[in-house]
């Protein structure tokens, strides 16, 4: 798995069964982030901090960092990862609630 659709993300992110990683810069993730994500900076990103139990989705503003960040988990080993295309702003574009 490498990329997760809309509805799939909104289906497990309800469910519980799935951790958000928000690779957004600190600042950029206290203006607003989905709901139950962590924040792991792409700019510190270390894969070992990853949490374990679930599956991973890696998410940023537009899809660019979290792709970044999910290369370089993928290279450390880590499958059971992927990334949200649309980002936060595809989120808040669906509709999807934001958390401060």
């Amino acid at each position: 798995m490498s990329t997760i659709d809309h509805d799939d993300f909104v289906a497990q992110l309800a469910a519980g069964a799935i951790a958000v990683v928000d690779v957004r810069e600190p600042h950029e993730f206290a203006a607003g982030h989905v709901p139950g994500a962590i924040n792991l900076p792409l700019s510190q990103f270390d894969p070992e901090a990853l949490p374990d139990g679930k599956p991973i989705v890696l998410i940023c503003a537009a899809g660019v960092r979290s792709a970044h960040a999910l290369s370089q988990a993928q290279q450390s080993g880590r499958q059971d990862i992927a990334h949200y295309v649309p980002g936060t702003n595809g989120w808040r574009m669906y509709g999807g609630a934001i958390e401060r």
